[in-house]
């Protein structure tokens, strides 16, 4: 296969060029720098050798979807998302689609034009939510796991909804769940992203299978105590609602840190009536909760509820927890993480390819939960940042990030033929 990783790089310096500023990315979905992005790719596709037997199509939820058709009809499926957020990194979901393209064409000049299974790539719409606040908007749609309902009445700063916001670009919010019929033939569905992490940067590694996306329990909890003079009020007679809150939020590191891939995050704290002269009468906090066993999610909620009710009968306060939003863990399938070990070993070299669970959750976790056999690869992301200008990946490292997703996809093409 004639792989060029360097193309892969220059489109995406070209990408950056074209919808970035001095802040960062600038690709929100629903938005006319996004468009543009859009049709950036779509003249990348025009030059491709076989741009003539590609079909290009949007579907209801506003993916765009690219097929190659193969001997058989059983189709891989390369994708991620060219959004992003605001003042966002240049490689967050990029490169992902610029490096299926890249190995698209590839595939495509290998075999003619003709691949021995059909071969897809997905620029899903949406995924990170940055106007709306619904992040994986598109893959929830082809996964079915869509809420109409809730996303039609959804608004942005400027109060524009999301059913109008999303017109303009051919899409109906009352028809996105149409989108489920791409789903037929799927075969499997690979995809790279960079790791926004700062683990393979300490371990000086530049790639990672990925075992799963972690679940996630998210939180609102209410400490209620009693509001009163911060001057008169004695110490020992005090119901501080703050001070129960706070004991949570220390006490939340150590039942994550129990787990060895477990995460917890305290990321708001707001007290009433807020003022230098009161005791808090009222602490609202939240707690976002990951792991990739479900299991271990379900002890650490029932650790920090626990921990709660005792911090709170501590201070004389009472305190209600209220579920925010909740998924279960998405466990990447076993053969496509075995294929995908085995690419990054031969490209790299490395004797034990490290495997972790991610965090972040992405397109692929919304694949994977309708049943379809799914493996992300991850690339290192230098200082673990992402989501801001200054994200990067050594260049490379994106290189042999595009070598190792080339094999995992040609692998995974035997795999889907030997059925």
């Amino acid at each position: 296969m004639n792989l060029s990783p360097k193309t892969v790089l220059t489109h995406l310096d070209e990408l950056r060029a074209l919808t970035s500023d001095v802040y960062g990315a600038q690709r929100i979905a629903w938005t006319p720098t996004w468009a543009a992005a859009r049709a950036w790719f779509d003249r990348k596709l025009d030059e491709l050798p076989f741009a003539a037997l590609l079909e290009r199509h949007q579907d209801a939820a506003g993916n765009r979807w690219i097929t190659l058709p193969g001997t058989s009809p059983r189709a891989l499926i390369l994708g991620s998302h060219l959004d992003s957020v605001p003042n966002g990194g240049w490689l967050d979901g990029a490169i992902g689609v610029v490096t299926a393209l890249e190995v698209l064409r590839a595939l495509g000049e290998a075999h003619s034009g003709h691949p021995p299974c059909t071969i897809r790539l997905v620029d899903w719409a949406d995924e990170e939510g940055a106007r709306f606040g619904r992040s994986l908007f598109g893959s929830s749609a082809f996964a079915g796991t869509h809420s109409i309902d809730a996303d039609r009445a959804r608004t942005d700063r400027n109060g524009i909804t999301m059913e109008d916001a999303v017109a303009p670009y051919g899409v109906a919010i009352e028809r996105i769940g149409d989108a489920a019929i791409e789903r037929q033939n799927a075969a499997a569905y690979l995809e790279l992203h960079i790791e926004q992490g700062p683990v393979l940067e300490a371990r000086n590694e530049p790639l990672a299978v990925v075992l799963g996306t972690k679940g996630v329990e998210r939180h609102a909890i209410t400490f209620h105590g009693q509001e009163a003079h911060s001057g008169s009020t004695p110490m020992s007679v005090r119901r501080d609602a703050l001070a129960a809150a706070a004991q949570l939020a220390l006490e939340i590191r150590p039942i994550a840190r129990r787990h060895p891939d477990a995460v917890a995050t305290v990321g708001l704290l707001k007290t009433f009536p807020g003022i230098v002269t009161a005791v808090v009468g009222r602490a609202e906090m939240t707690l976002d909760m990951r792991d990739l066993d479900a299991a271990v999610l379900a002890g650490m909620y029932a650790d920090a509820q626990s921990a709660s009710r005792r911090f709170a009968e501590q201070e004389g306060c009472t305190v209600e927890w209220a579920r925010i939003w909740s998924i279960e863990p998405v466990p990447f399938h076993p053969k496509l993480i075995e294929l995908c070990t085995a690419a990054i070993a031969d490209v790299t070299g490395q004797t034990e390819v490290t495997q972790l669970p991610s965090g972040p959750l992405h397109d692929a976790a919304e694949v994977a939960h309708c049943g379809i056999p799914t493996v992300m690869m991850f690339v290192q992301s230098l200082r673990g940042l992402s989501h801001n200008a200054a994200e990067d990946t050594r260049r490379e490292h994106i290189e042999q990030a595009v070598e190792a997703f080339a094999q995992l996809a040609e692998r995974t093409i035997d795999w889907i033929i030997a059925e």
